[in-house]
């Protein structure tokens, strides 16, 4: 596909129409911790603490207070059942969490209100966000793996980042370790997650994602891998970016 492109009035979309039927058909079992999302229930406590963590050092607040993010705005893009979105709305951020998907929105909106959050849902596609609109909190968590485009995507997600802003990108290397262990392992051996979950030639690698981020005038600032310790049975940041990884980015000085 084309980078993105000027048609009547609104950019080309960068959504998969198969992606979406994919992760529509578990929209019911988004919050089940034992269900086919139990690896994100199992790794959302580390993305959580690294994002609230790498916004408090932007923004110059305490992560250790409660309503740390407080006044910030955030939007999750891809948010399926607001696995984040809920989180970082206790933690005082408002929130507009957006996902093509109107089932994976019915699922949110239901939690949320189960939940008693008021968290901003929209059953739309991040090019249908008002160019007006600005964040002080971009977040594109797994999501630049399942796209048409991911430079045009990218460009669409800094292009709502407010000058002072910062942009979170959480994905999969590319290599012959991924392949092995979050396409082989994850979903044929371990079976953590459904088969075809993952294609692994639309994984991406942390220096593309760089080139295409600094194409976009952004740095990036923080990265750190996700590692599994099968004898801690839990996840755990680490150097190693083999598989997965998150970055953070910001507007070029």
């Amino acid at each position: 596909m084309a980078l993105q492109h000027e048609t009547s009035g609104a950019p080309a979309s960068t959504v998969d129409p198969a992606e979406i039927a994919k992760f529509s058909k578990l929209s019911a079992e988004w919050w089940d911790p034992t269900g086919k999302m139990a690896p994100l229930h199992r790794i959302n406590p580390l993305r959580i603490s690294f994002i609230r963590d790498a916004a408090c050092r932007k923004f110059d607040r305490n992560a250790k207070s409660l309503s740390c993010l407080s006044g910030l705005r955030m939007l999750d893009i891809g948010c399926g059942a607001g696995l984040l979105c809920e989180p970082f709305t206790r933690l005082g951020a408002q929130v507009i969490g957006i996902d093509p998907s109107a089932t994976n929105i019915a699922a949110a909106k239901l939690h949320a209100d189960k939940s008693h959050l008021a968290i901003d849902y929209r059953n739309v596609m991040v090019e249908e966000i008002d160019p007006r609109e600005r964040f002080d909190i971009v977040l594109a968590m797994e999501v630049i793996e399942h796209v048409t485009d991911v430079g045009a995507f990218l460009s669409r997600c800094a292009a709502l980042m407010k000058p002072t802003g910062i942009m979170v990108v959480a994905t999969l290397n590319r290599n012959w370790k991924s392949f092995a262990l979050a396409i082989v392992g994850a979903e044929y051996v371990m079976r953590w997650l459904p088969r075809g979950t993952h294609q692994w030639d639309k994984f991406v690698t942390p220096a593309e994602l760089e080139q295409h981020l600094n194409g976009m005038k952004l740095v990036v600032t923080e990265q750190s891998g996700m590692v599994f310790n099968p004898l801690a049975d839990r996840w755990k940041l680490s150097p190693d970016m083999d598989v997965n990884y998150m970055v953070v980015a910001e507007t070029a000085p």
